[in-house]
């Protein structure tokens, strides 16, 4: 029989409509502004803690909407964004010593829609609010970490062709191979040996009465590839943090040549989000020099190829060979735990082959020989006195030192640790890699959610209005079938959000302007099935008939122009950034959306009403 579907058919579409409204259903409670805190090293979040939290709210005069306890910590819930920041401010100034406190948003879903895992949309940084910083690549670091690179390489070259023993130094910016006077031979040999082998150098000789020098400087191309190279290293490095610091679509992109724009949707911890992308933290691990004394070394008789390190206090010092075994580079994951025989925190760490197979060496060859690991990281210095930003302070500590027991490779673990804390946020910054190269805070911006809120409102209306208007022209057009197509058209906008939400999406000015699109094209098939079962009535069908063929004839065409616009929405996200990004995943859903609601779902509510029947006229 004509206009029929099977009972599953029906099932089927029934389930995707109610799933769908169950998971848009919590973008219609949208987020608290809320404050979340953290106990550090001993402290607990107790009973009396909460108390404590309460008393010093009710003391200013603030009054926090609910108190939860959050997994360790505590998370209290605001009506606006001003008593949350004004509660910030006060609880940071008094509970700092011990807690953390960060403000951010959370879900004002009810706890039955959270135990489906359903959750609203993430808002981009125009309707949100959240972070915005131009960040500027230190790139005379990573050209001096070149510049030891390649001293190395000389060495061990000069070396390998037994060309003596000169002296060999990174000098203002350029490597200096010294030979003695007398050496003449041997430094003309190594100049040819060195300008086939290193390539990226420029090789010169200056001739002085000390010393007979050769002087190698980076050739310009070569110069531009590794500024350009630390550059995108830093972006990938800072798309990983981001992604650990839980935001969902950050923009990351450079500008100019060594600059990167870095926005943060809904976060608004700046000391936290500046503390995690702008940390250059990583470890080096070095064997011991057992070889030689400690005590004689401190007194300045350092050996050859060692040097001597500090822990944190800068108390206990080793002796370390300056041949790193291997570096955070190498690391694929690092996860924060605890040592399974002292139960102090540690670090899990996952290396590649390169490091695994150097790990394996070194630990074969040096059993029952102790091996430190080294935390190195840059800090900033502020700006000196004619305003510009000063250079990064390196700062190196000795983080433990233990005996190599046995031989291991890929998988290890760092302790002595001071805290879970510390050890989660070194596994974090080991997990996201390092930076290539140090990085200045040229500008920042805190954009507070409530700036967002008219844009949000604005592009609610827009929505409203474009649907009430098409559903007022599709019931008068189309009468009854014109209403089918409007039940459809709400199907369609729920099921997008539905979608966009489970995807946990970002959602921005663009990304409404292509809902406000999707809605006007949503009809278009409809309207295309509906002309087309107007023209088989006119050409004497039967009204089942009409249906049957409307809906069947008008399937190809429908098809063929919605995938195209599919394709046009995938090239957009594919070669687009941020804004243009968001444009095209809301189209490219609303188009999916919008070809199930407005065949099958029309379709099923026309095979209800009228399928089936003998009918003599349609409401079309």
């Amino acid at each position: 029989m004509l206009n029929q579907y099977p009972v599953w058919k029906y099932l089927l579409i029934l389930v995707i409509v109610l799933l769908g409204g169950l998971y848009a259903l919590p973008n219609y409670y949208g987020t608290d502004p809320a404050i979340q805190i953290a106990p550090r090293r001993q402290a607990e979040v107790s009973a009396a803690f909460q108390q404590q939290v309460r008393g010093l709210l009710e003391s200013a005069g603030l009054q926090a909407k609910a108190v939860e306890g959050d997994g360790d910590g505590l998370l209290l819930r605001f009506d606006d964004v001003d008593h949350q920041l004004q509660a910030a401010e006060l609880l940071d100034g008094k509970l700092r010593e011990n807690y953390t406190v960060a403000v951010n948003l959370a879900s004002a879903s009810p706890a039955w829609l959270e135990a489906f895992g359903a959750q609203p949309m993430y808002l981009g940084l125009d309707l949100r609010g959240g972070l915005h910083f131009l960040l500027e690549v230190d790139t005379s670091a990573v050209i001096e970490r070149t510049y030891q690179g390649f001293r190395q390489d000389a060495r061990e070259l000069i070396k390998s062709k037994k060309l003596g023993r000169p002296r060999i130094r990174v000098e203002g910016g350029k490597l200096v191979v010294r030979y003695k006077p007398d050496e003449i031979g041997l430094r003309d040999e190594a100049l040819d040996a060195l300008k086939s082998g290193i390539r990226e150098l420029a090789f010169e000789t200056r001739d002085m009465p000390e010393a007979l020098t050769i002087v190698g400087t980076v050739r310009e191309k070569a110069l531009r590839d590794i500024q350009r190279l630390a550059v995108q290293q830093n972006i990938a490095t800072l798309r990983n943090r981001a992604n650990e610091l839980g935001v969902a679509e950050p923009v990351i992109q450079q500008q100019g040549e060594n600059r990167i724009v870095v926005q943060l949707p809904g976060i608004q911890d700046s000391a936290k989000a500046k503390r995690i992308l702008g940390a250059t933290a990583t470890v080096e691990f070095h064997l011991e020099d057992v070889e030689h004394s400690l005590a004689e070394a401190k007194k300045g008789r350092v050996p050859f190829g060692s040097r001597i390190y500090y822990d944190r206090e800068g108390v206990q010092a080793y002796l370390l060979k300056k041949r790193v075994v291997t570096t955070g580079e190498h690391i694929t994951n690092a996860n924060a735990g605890f040592d399974s025989q002292t139960g102090s925190p540690a670090v899990f760490i996952n290396l590649d082959a390169a490091g695994g197979n150097a790990m394996k060496r070194t630990t074969k060859a040096n059993l029952k020989k102790p091996m430190a690991t080294v935390f190195i990281e840059y800090k900033p210095q502020g700006k000196g006195p004619d305003g510009k930003p000063l250079p990064p302070k390196k700062v190196e500590y000795v983080i433990n030192s233990a005996v190599i027991q046995g031989v291991f490779s890929r998988r290890f673990q760092i302790t002595g640790l001071e805290s879970s804390a510390e050890a989660g946020e070194l596994a974090l910054l080991l997990r996201a890699g390092a930076l290539a190269a140090p990085i200045q805070f040229v500008e920042e911006r805190t954009i507070g959610p409530s700036l967002g809120q008219e844009s949000i409102n604005q592009g609610t209306r827009s929505v409203v209005v474009g649907m009430i208007l098409v559903l007022i022209f599709m019931a008068i057009w189309y009468r009854g079938f014109g209403l089918v197509a409007d039940v459809a058209l709400v199907m369609n906008l729920v099921l997008i959000v539905a979608v966009l939400s489970i995807m946990q999406a970002t959602l921005t000015l663009p990304g409404i302007a292509g809902i406000v699109l999707t809605v006007g094209m949503a009809v278009d098939a409809n309207v295309l099935i509906f002309e087309r079962i107007r023209e088989e009535l006119r050409n004497g069908n039967t009204p089942q008939a009409s249906i049957h063929a409307g809906y069947a004839k008008a399937l190809e065409t429908i098809a063929d122009a919605n995938i195209t616009t599919l394709i046009a929405a995938i090239v957009l996200y594919t070669f687009g950034t941020g804004p243009i990004k968001g444009f095209a995943v809301t189209l490219s859903v609303g188009i999916v959306t919008s070809m199930f609601t407005a065949i099958m779902g029309t379709r099923a509510i026309v095979n209800l009403v009228v399928g089936g029947r003998k009918i003599r006229k349609l409401s079309i």
